[in-house]
């Protein structure tokens, strides 16, 4: 049987890409170490790093020990916290990582309905990118995350060994937000090839790099008025008449005062939401009704502007 220490050492090692900088991060001596690597490597008949002047690396039985590594312990983190409960008479805790548009128009309405169909539970938030949340459920620190991917695969693909789900709640389109004067404020629709002559201002750094992309198939280098990475601080710029920005459906502010939003036409980005969670051996009925509440939101969310 493997030993889940020496499990848990490999994965700092695999983090930190050296023996040292996991020797000191696990407050022990590297020399101990290697010492629990190779025991480890010994008992699986294979190696599971690879040792150079620029670092370590790891071989593919020793990324899938990492993958079982990260398992293990947010398994365990999940017990601990289930004993916790027990030792509390039963007390519910529940923490929620989330990304801020989706914080601040999707989460809310769910946690009123869950507050309220249980009770006394005691919700704690992150608020995160993806790529901050979805270590936070693999590890166990939280126990569902609401997360976003723009084009392609979404974070957790089905047959992986992360140890996460993904469940999808919504596509999450994209909208041009002009100032209500703007001579392209009332269309149905624009083209990103339309706005070459345009002034952007992002609010997320994704968006930047996904505009880029659609721009050069367009033809042109789009002019970035500011690079920054909050939707509500871009909008209200497009409102001083700092440029135009592209905003996710979710994102869109309540009040549009002085703004007008146009649906964007293909080719072009579009977000995906949706739901990370932890592959369990017993359901956490805690996150299975945060998961249900969370799609009644978004399907009680009103049509695309």
């Amino acid at each position: 049987m493997m030993d889940v220490r020496r499990l848990q050492i490999l994965a700092e090692v695999a983090r930190h890409g050296s023996i040292n900088r996991a020797a000191a991060s696990l407050l022990i001596t590297p020399s101990a170490v290697s010492q629990q690597i190779s025991a480890l490597e010994r008992a699986l008949g294979t190696p599971a790093i690879v040792r150079s002047t620029r670092g370590v690396t790891l071989t593919d039985a020793g990324r899938l020990l990492v993958e079982t590594a990260e398992a293990v312990t947010a398994e365990l983190s999940r017990a601990e916290r289930d004993l916790g409960r027990l030792a509390t008479a039963g007390a519910a805790k529940l923490t929620v990582a989330t990304f801020t548009s989706g914080g601040q128009r999707l989460l809310p309405a769910a946690l009123r309905r869950l507050a309220t169909e249980r009770p006394g539970i005691e919700l704690t938030v992150l608020e995160q990118e993806p790529e901050e949340s979805l270590p936070q459920v693999r590890s166990g620190a939280a126990d569902l995350a609401l997360v976003y991917n723009f084009d392609g695969p979404p974070p957790v693909r089905p047959g992986d060994r992360s140890g996460l789900l993904w469940t999808p709640l919504m596509d999450d389109p994209m909208f041009v937000v002009f100032p209500a004067d703007h001579p392209l404020a009332g269309r149905d629709s624009v083209t990103i090839a339309e706005l070459s002559g345009e002034r952007w201002v992002h609010g997320c750094l994704d968006m930047g790099d996904s505009l880029d992309h659609y721009a050069a198939l367009a033809g042109y280098v789009p002019v970035v008025a500011c690079r920054g990475t909050d939707y509500v601080f871009a909008q209200s710029l497009v409102r001083a008449g700092v440029g135009i920005s592209m905003i996710p459906q979710v994102a869109l502010v309540g009040d549009r005062g002085g703004l007008a939003a146009v649906p964007l036409e293909p080719p072009g980005p579009t977000r995906y939401v949706g739901v990370v969670t932890a592959r369990r051996r017993r359901p956490d009925p805690l996150v299975d009704a945060l998961l249900r509440t969370l799609q009644d939101t978004v399907a009680a969310l009103p049509a695309a502007v």
